[in-house]
């Protein structure tokens, strides 16, 4: 019997299926400059949508921070516990400074920011089936599995989010990740390491961290991509590679781990996608789930230059004015608005096939 959780309340139909917190941002006498990690970048990115109109702080949805019993879903004991002793906690953010921090102000200011966020993660899952599309502004933690973070993920944000749709919701038993981050999504592939259910496909650099070559195995689509790789052989590779996995698996869910550290100049990815690649990469995902009809949760995970905030800001902007993201669907009063979303696009299809 699964435990009782507050992530998988119910939310109103008028907010969209957008899920963030003030508390995401990390910030803390200015330690947090010490990571090449944008640690406010959320919050930006956020004000950016507010600016051009598209959200307001009551249209969204307010992430809630993951309780230890929501993380033991995934997580040991034995790991929840290290993460009381603040040199752990260093090493997994690579912030080294955090070491001579007290733990109750590395859990307050470091480790909740991240359990909101994993939080925020979980919720947008739930949403993503209710509504055909979820976004968590935060999340993406693939480097982290059940038993050890590392490189700035201390929660498997992913690998929970699955978890706790397979075991709640009715009807979802599969679930394909497509992790386009420009490293290798390490943690939720040693958690599925053996879970059939799960399909996995990753584009990354081959030459950076963490080069896990065990989790390796557990990548049902593998794409490793050279130094310096550039916007069109990357988006052929991309659109290419969706498609066959999505004709391969057919999946329940899509969760979509999208790292901007893909752009060029980016000091850990390696790789050189334009902002506009990027907004395009965004839309042949949400497109590939639009084509397929299946629910897709979009997470942000890496990104490590200033000018990350807006890219993100511009593709979500991009995917709504494509229709990709629906607001009519958001403030739907429909009882299940995935349903009502795949009705109306099957009338659409009907009515351009009568018109050609």
């Amino acid at each position: 019997m699964p435990h009782r959780t507050e992530l998988y309340h119910e939310v109103p139909p008028t907010c969209w299926p957008i899920v963030y917190s003030p508390d995401y941002n990390i910030t803390f006498m200015g330690l947090e400059k010490l990571h090449p990690f944008d640690a406010g970048k959320w919050g930006k990115v956020i004000n950016f949508l507010k600016e051009e109109k598209l959200i307001a702080d009551d249209l969204i949805v307010q992430a809630r921070e993951a309780t230890e019993e929501d993380l033991l879903v995934v997580h040991t004991r034995r790991y929840l516990n290290k993460l009381k002793w603040s040199f752990v906690v260093a090493t997994i953010t690579e912030i080294p400074p955090v070491l001579l921090l007290p733990n109750f102000l590395v859990q307050r200011k470091v480790l909740k920011p991240l359990r909101t966020q994993t939080g925020g993660t979980i919720m947008a899952g739930k949403l993503a089936i209710d509504r055909g599309w979820a976004i968590n502004v935060g999340g993406g933690f693939h480097h982290c599995s059940s038993d050890k973070g590392g490189g700035f993920c201390a929660y498997a944000d992913i690998t929970l989010a699955i978890k706790f749709l397979f075991e709640r919701v009715e009807g979802v038993s599969k679930a394909t990740i497509i992790d386009l981050d420009a490293h290798q999504g390490n943690g939720h592939e040693r958690d599925f390491m053996d879970d059939h259910r799960v399909y996995i496909m990753d584009v990354y650099n081959r030459y950076i961290y963490p080069g896990d070559g065990f989790a390796k195995r557990a990548i049902k689509r593998k794409v490793e991509l050279d130094w310096g790789t550039e916007d069109t052989e990357y988006l052929q590779k991309v659109q290419t590679h969706v498609e066959g996995a999505l004709n391969e698996s057919r999946p329940d869910i899509i969760i979509y781990n999208a790292g901007t550290d893909i752009l060029d100049g980016d000091p850990l990815g390696g790789l050189a996608i334009s902002p506009q690649g990027i907004v395009k990469r965004d839309e042949a995902v949400f497109r590939a789930a639009r084509n397929h009809r299946i629910p897709i949760l979009m997470v942000t995970s890496g990104g490590y230059q200033k000018r990350t905030a807006r890219i993100i800001a511009d593709s979500i902007l991009n995917l709504h004015n494509l229709r990709l993201i629906d607001k009519e669907l958001a403030t739907s009063e429909a009882k299940n608005p995935k349903v009502e979303l795949m009705i109306r696009e099957s009338i659409l299809d009907l009515t351009n096939l009568s018109l050609q």
